[in-house]
């Protein structure tokens, strides 16, 4: 079994922290935050975890919320360069896994400018993690051989939009949407217009992993409103393996 070498001085380490619970981080993470001089913490990474950080380790807020208080990604940047070079070893934890709609690229590249050596350690993307936590496989033998990720960051026809929702309604996968209470009406509205049935089963997901996870399924035409009063961070899944959601919690109620 290989085990990884100590963290430098001088360098940084992207760590991905799962979907929310720190028992779901991997042992290099794990590692690499029992071992960082400085971290740099996302308000989705798993609080607990800082229980790990030495304390003498200077944690810094770097959150971006929701129509909230946000850390620019160029602050960001910057800050990962000036701790390293000060000769620090710099943890940037993050939620989820940090090259699935992470912005953790963007980061490797800006130490890449600067010549700080970076390394990234892989997570457990809330894109596949959330869903199984509520009984949701994304694919099934018989039902589904493919899903696709979505970001909901922004709604359909949003200039800044690139996905083709025609396509993904005819695509016959599971679509894990991310990032997408504020829009999941439109996003929805938009499925069915490009002929997606309305019968097509859903599930919201929210604080996926948490100890209130808290899971809503309708049909695809009704999850939008069954959804409603749910905040981020919530995973939405469209397709027949979402009915599983349901199937499961009845099985649990009848034990």
């Amino acid at each position: 079994m290989g085990t990884l070498a100590p963290l430098l001085p001088g360098t940084v380490t992207l760590v991905a922290g799962g979907p929310g619970d720190a028992g779901l981080m991997t042992v290099a993470g794990r590692a690499a935050v029992e071992q960082a001089d400085v971290l740099l913490v996302d308000h989705l990474a798993p609080q607990e975890a800082l229980a790990w950080a030495r304390p003498d380790a200077e944690v810094l807020d770097v959150a971006k919320l929701p129509r909230g208080r946000t850390t620019p990604q160029e602050r960001i940047n910057e800050l990962l360069v000036e701790h390293a070079r000060a000769g620090r070893r710099v943890v940037r934890l993050k939620g989820g896994d940090g090259f699935v709609f992470g912005r953790g690229m963007e980061e490797v590249l800006a130490c890449a400018e600067a010549g700080i050596e970076a390394r990234v350690l892989p997570g457990v993307s809330s894109a596949v993690a959330v869903p199984a936590l509520a009984g949701i496989p994304v694919t099934h033998r018989g039902v589904v051989h493919g899903f696709s990720v979505l970001s909901g960051h922004v709604p359909p026809g949003h200039p800044t939009c690139t996905l083709d929702y025609a396509a993904l309604a005819r695509s016959g996968t599971t679509l894990v949407l991310l990032m997408g209470v504020a829009n999941l009406a439109a996003i929805t509205a938009e499925l069915l217009a490009h002929g997606m049935a309305p019968t097509t089963p859903a599930a919201v997901v929210a604080r996926g992993g948490h100890p209130d996870q808290e899971v809503r399924t309708a049909h695809l035409a009704g999850i939008a409103t069954a959804a409603e009063g749910i905040a981020p961070p919530a995973v939405t899944v469209i397709g027949e393996v979402a009915a599983f959601a349901t199937a499961t919690r009845q099985l649990e109620e009848t034990r």
